[in-house]
């Protein structure tokens, strides 16, 4: 299958003008200033991009993929995530994660649902465990889980400084950052170790601690969730300082009162300010995760949900709203996250990479038409290709 998309503005995501693009099957086979379709050539799909911004299909690095919640009881367990919420939102790669309920939410179903996901058309891997130590893995070791099965990049999310975690240790957070990194380096995977950071005033603690008195680098670990609140935001810059990763949750609800969210596209504007490299910071939806509201004496007190949608909207108001530069706003979910989760082939525009693509409408940035492995899921902004069960 051969699809040409001719004379949109290709975002890699580094401007590089207006270009053609030639998609062979699953890959990108060619980007040339102009391709021209052979006069008896019939057997193409032409594409006209014309006003419109081409960048990489977007990576969103934490879902709950089989749903997620319950911290409300049982009926306040989430749904799963249908094909369409992740097109319609640019997403065309997925990492889906447990979350706090590592009991009814299991491997072998986070497993399932991303191998159906893939049938369905986009590119889904997911992580091995839940908030809870002893990580829950799949087979008996996390080095086993990481190294045996395909679909597992990598740990998370591991809870820390939150009333629901397992209260780790150092001691166990090392061993199981250990682990990860031996199952990626044998595996050739990123065996990143993603970390829950709740609203605690311990912050980073922990994986400062590791760090110090370890021989594990800080790169080994993936917090999330870092513009929960204002104090662990100026946590996660001075975290920055010192080399590490910080992803910016799209989805997000007040804690308390007095204690709110961040924006993603503010705390970009605020982190990239302060001289923090943009190739450190990335964005997550969190979708499909319940938003639980608490009160100060930590009782629940009301939920949301995470959308992927969010992920978009952060990333468009960043550019539209706080005048960051639309190169440096698309890496946050592309290149970033495909260079932390050593995606190789996802996160660029690039021939030979995977034929992800995103059509932008340049006049208010809004989502046109999404390629995933080549195929066209969206057109003109409607999903043309539905989930089974959509």
């Amino acid at each position: 299958m051969l699809t040409l998309i001719k004379h949109g503005e290709v975002y890699t995501p580094d401007y590089i003008g207006k270009k053609d693009i030639l998609l062979v099957d699953k890959k990108i086979g060619f980007i040339q200033d102009k391709i021209d379709v052979p006069k008896d050539f019939i057997h193409i799909n032409v594409v006209d991009a014309t006003g419109k911004m081409v960048v990489p299909g977007f990576i969103d690095a934490h879902v709950h993929i089989t749903g997620g919640g319950g911290e409300g009881s049982y009926k306040t367990r989430t749904p799963e995530l249908q094909l369409t919420d992740a097109t319609l939102s640019g997403v065309t790669t997925i990492i889906g994660v447990i979350g706090t309920d590592g009991t009814t939410r299991t491997m072998s179903n986070l497993i399932a649902k991303a191998r159906g996901l893939e049938e369905e058309g986009i590119t889904c891997f997911v992580q091995t465990g839940s908030y809870q130590v002893p990580v829950k893995t799949l087979l008996d070791k996390i080095e086993d889980d990481i190294i045996l099965i395909d679909k597992i990049i990598g740990v998370g999310e591991i809870a820390i400084s939150d009333h629901r975690s397992s209260q780790p240790t150092v001691e166990e957070l090392a061993k199981i950052a250990s682990s990860a990194r031996i199952g990626g380096m044998l595996s050739g995977k990123a065996g990143i170790v993603n970390v829950h950071v709740g609203d605690s005033y311990d912050h980073l603690r922990l994986i400062d601690e590791v760090v110090k008195t370890t021989e594990i680098p800080i790169t080994q670990f993936y917090p999330t969730h870092m513009n929960r609140n204002p104090h662990l935001f100026e946590a996660a810059i001075e975290y920055a300082r010192h080399g590490g990763y910080v992803d910016f949750t799209t989805s997000s609800i007040p804690n308390t009162k007095d204690d709110w969210n961040i924006k993603s596209s503010k705390a970009l504007k605020r982190i990239l300010d302060e001289g923090i490299n943009i190739e450190q910071i990335t964005f997550t939806s969190d979708a499909q995760g319940s938003l639980p509201k608490f009160d100060e004496q930590g009782n629940f007190t009301g939920l949301g949900i995470g959308k992927v949608s969010s992920l978009f909207t952060e990333v468009r108001d960043a550019i539209l709203n706080e005048g960051i530069s639309p190169k440096i706003a698309f890496k946050v979910v592309t290149q970033n996250p495909a260079a932390i989760l050593k995606l190789d082939q996802k996160g660029m525009i690039a021939e030979g990479k995977d034929a992800d693509l995103v059509l932008l409408n340049k006049d208010d940035l809004t989502i046109n038409t999404v390629f995933a492995m080549g195929k066209m899921m969206v057109e003109n902004g409607v999903a043309i290709v539905k989930g089974t069960f959509e």
